[in-house]
Order: C-alpha cells, then sequence, then structure tokens
C-alpha cells in the first residue's frame, strides 16, 4: 500500500521539476553529436592504417586463369582451328623491401595519431557541451534578472503615478519611471531571444532539445588549480597537451617519410613460388582426330621457387627529389611541434589566470551584490521619506540587476577556465565533468513567465 502511495504521489510530480544535469547532457551529446561522430570514424578509420601497412611484409598469392581459341593458318600444317587452356598461381614473399617495412612503421604511428586526435575531439566535445550548458544557465540568469527588474520598474511607475497624484512629484518623475519600464520590457524581450538561441545551439550539440537544466548551488564553492603554480601547468601542457601530441606523432611519421623516399635507390629480393597449368594442340605428329591435320593434344604442369632480385638504376631523378621534398617537410613537422608547444603553454596560462583571476572577480562581485542590495533599500526608503528621487531608486535596482548578471557570468567563466586548463595540459575527462556536476542544484531553475504587456500610461 505504501509502496502504491508513493508511486501515485510521484506521478502527480510536475516533469518540470526534474532537470537534466551536466552529465547528463554531455552523455547525451557522446551519442548525438554530429562533429564527435565524426570523429570517432575518423578514429575507426585510423585503426585500418597499421594492418595496411603490416599488409607489405607478408606474402601475396594471386591465381590467373585464361582459355584462348585459336585459329592458326601454316604453310607445314594447314588450318588448325582449336581451344587452349592454362591456368596459375603464384606467391611472392618479400625478403628485403625497405619501403614496405617504413610504410608498415608509418601505419604504426597514423593509428596512434587517429587516437590522439580521437582524444582530442572527446575533450573538445566536453568544452563545447559545457559551453553551451552554461550559456543556457547564463541566459537564464539574465532573464530572470531582467524579468525582476520589469516588475521592480512597473512597480516604481505606479508608485510615481500616484505620487503625482497627491502633488508629492512631478510629471518628469513619472515620464522617467514610465522610460525604465519600457527599457526594462525592451530587456526582457530580448533575453528571451537570447535564452531560446542559447538552448537551440545546445540543441545541436545533444541533438534533442535540452530538458530543464540544473543550475549552480547558491553557495558554490570554487578552488584553486592544484597544483596551484602556474609554470607547472604549462610544462604539463607542454608535454601532454593532445595538440602537443598530435604534432610529435606527425613528426615521426614526416621523418619516417624521408626514409621511404630514400629507399627507392634501395634493392629488393622476394621469394617467388608459381604453379602452372597448360592444356592444348601439340604442333607435332598427326592424330586421328576428327580435326583433320591437327596434332596430339598436350597437357603440361610446372612447378618454380626461386629468388627475385631487382635494384633500381635510374628514375629520371625523381627519387632525389622526393627525398629532398620529404626532408623539408620532415623541418615542417619539427617548426609546428615547437609551435604546437608554445601554443599550449600559452593557453594553459591564460586558463590558470582565467581560474585564478575569476575567482577573485566572483568574491569582488560577490561583495558588491550586498553593496548594491543596501544601497537599494537605502535609496528605496529615502524615496518613501523624500530625501530620494525616483531616478535613484530606479538606478540603484539596475546597478543590483547588472551585478548579479556579472557575479554569475563570472562563476560560470572560471569553472569553464577549470575544464580549458585540465583540457591544456591534456588531462580532462569525464570525472572532471562530474566535479563540475556535483556543483549543481538538483531541481531546475523555474523560469518567470512572459509578462511583456506595457504598462498603461
Amino acid at each position: 500500500m505504501k509502496r502504491a502511495l508513493a508511486i501515485c504521489v510521484a506521478s502527480l510530480i510536475p516533469a518540470a521539476a526534474w532537470s537534466a544535469d551536466l552529465l547528463d547532457v554531455y552523455r547525451d551529446a557522446l551519442a548525438n553529436d554530429a562533429r564527435y561522430a565524426a570523429a570517432r570514424a575518423l578514429f575507426d578509420a585510423g585503426q585500418e592504417r597499421v594492418i595496411q601497412g603490416r599488409a607489405g611484409l607478408l606474402p601475396v598469392v594471386g591465381a590467373s586463369a585464361d582459355t584462348k581459341w585459336n585459329d592458326v593458318d601454316s604453310s607445314q600444317f594447314g588450318e588448325r582451328r582449336y581451344n587452349s587452356n592454362a591456368y596459375g598461381v603464384q606467391l611472392t614473399q618479400p625478403l628485403f623491401r625497405w619501403q614496405n617495412w617504413v610504410q608498415y612503421k608509418q601505419g604504426e604511428l597514423q593509428t596512434a595519431l587517429a587516437g590522439v586526435q580521437f582524444g582530442e575531439a572527446r575533450q573538445d566535445l566536453i568544452l563545447r557541451v559545457s559551453q553551451a550548458y552554461f550559456d543556457v544557465l547564463n541566459a537564464q540568469d539574465v532573464l530572470i534578472a531582467q524579468t525582476q527588474l520589469r516588475t521592480a520598474a512597473a512597480e516604481q511607475l505606479e508608485l510615481a503615478k500616484a505620487s503625482f497624484e497627491v502633488g508629492t512629484v512631478t510629471i518628469t518623475d513619472v515620464h522617467e519611471a514610465q522610460s525604465r519600464f519600457d527599457l526594462a520590457v525592451a530587456q526582457e524581450i530580448a533575453a528571451r531571444n537570447d535564452l531560446d538561441v542559447r538552448r537551440h545551439a545546445l540543441a545541436q550539440i545533444i541533438g534533442k532539445d535540452p530538458e530543464p537544466l540544473a543550475g549552480l548551488r547558491g553557495s558554490v564553492t570554487l578552488s584553486r588549480p592544484q597544483p596551484d603554480s602556474i609554470m607547472a601547468w604549462a610544462s604539463a601542457a607542454e608535454q601532454g597537451a593532445y595538440g602537443v601530441q598530435a604534432q610529435q606523432v606527425s613528426r615521426e611519421i614526416a621523418a619516417r617519410e624521408v626514409e621511404l623516399a630514400r629507399a627507392g635507390h634501395y634493392p629488393t629480393v622476394d621469394v617467388v613460388a608459381t604453379y602452372g597449368h597448360q592444356s592444348g594442340i601439340s604442333s607435332g605428329s598427326s592424330s586421328s582426330s576428327s580435326f583433320a591435320g591437327l596434332g596430339g593434344r598436350t597437357e603440361s604442369d610446372a612447378q618454380t621457387v626461386g629468388l627475385q632480385f631487382n635494384l633500381p638504376l635510374f628514375a629520371g631523378g625523381a627519387v632525389s627529389s622526393r627525398t629532398r621534398e620529404a626532408a623539408a617537410l620532415r623541418v615542417r613537422a619539427d617548426a609546428d611541434l615547437e609551435e604546437a608547444r608554445r601554443n599550449a603553454a600559452l593557453a594553459a596560462r591564460q586558463a590558470y589566470l582565467g581560474v585564478t583571476s575569476g575567482m577573485a572577480q566572483v568574491r569582488a562581485l560577490e561583495a558588491a551584490q550586498v553593496s548594491s542590495t543596501s544601497a537599494l533599500e537605502a535609496n528605496r526608503l529615502g524615496y518613501e521619506v523624500g530625501v530620494r528621487i525616483n531616478i535613484d531608486v530606479l538606478n540603484a535596482q539596475s546597478q543590483l540587476a547588472d551585478t548579479l548578471r556579472q557575479l554569475a557570468r563570472a562563476r560560470y567563466d572560471t569553472l569553464l577556465a577549470q575544464l580549458r586548463l585540465k583540457a591544456a595540459a591534456g588531462t580532462l575527462g569525464e570525472e572532471d565533468v562530474q566535479v563540475i556536476n556535483a556543483l549543481l542544484a538538483e531541481s531546475a531553475m523555474n523560469l518567470p513567465p512572459a509578462q511583456l504587456g506595457p504598462a498603461s500610461r
């Protein structure tokens, strides 16, 4: 009975009370994001490169067969028409083909490169999902702030009208209040449109309309990076960033390409084994065949096993040219690797400073929130006793709303900077998403209803 009652109560809870958190959205993106699906397909394709390279070291077996209709006109045997058949099998096992060995090692490197690129794509997905998620939350915060500001402006407008009727304020105060209210209405419309855009951007990643999203808890404590050293993070990025890893593998592939081009001068040695069978008409003595003048029908089998040696002597200078080209591209790969290391270190420094300065900004804005709230209360009280005018209250309301927007944005930016710092070092993974996810509330943020009608003048 208790279980049935619990089920009935649960069924009465509106679906909007439940929310999707960052981890839920990330897992939806893993299954539905088109860019990540393309990266996964590219990774699967890259796994075949090592197999293709190894094929050059294994034997090659081929079979052939033919059948011919022969029409021979000979002064010795006269005109003959007959059919001949042949088939054969050939096996070639490379013993020394340096270019095949180099291609095999390149295949291993290209498979490794596919793995690095896929890891980078996974990190990129985490960053894109987190950015889109927090963009939606920030747009919700802005909309709530604008709605509250519009409500406050409407209340202040009604108060100004009532005060004007009793003669305690001038018509200028009423016009100022009306202007602020109209501006708040326009800003609320823009905020709703921006929220729709942000939700569509998130839907593009996860492949469906997002559910109500869990927001940050009110008492979020942001922690400093560990290790708390900008140089340690820059050094880790120079070694572990996926961009650096990809360029390291690319440099090795470029070095192997020089060997591959140079191998065009080297000899090759193969073991070649063949078996062949032929059948046809002999050109020897005549036979009692139904075809007048034909010789005897013959069949033959042949088997051969041997070594085949080939030595390139001259190819018009193409081999030397390709070698010089590959050497130049290897120098370019060295330069690209150095640039990747510098970019990774710069990204790590920027992300580290984004975390530390973001935390300082959050603390400052939290203090500003307290001050702005106190200023608004003081201006309202001053307006009631006649020492403040209507515009002072409206300015204080706008200041508080702007402070709340900046505070929310600073918190989201700091969390994103933490993820970017991990990504710069090549260590960003699902466990980091879980850490951020633990900072989210369990229920969805309730959005204010659309109340966009202008106040009566």
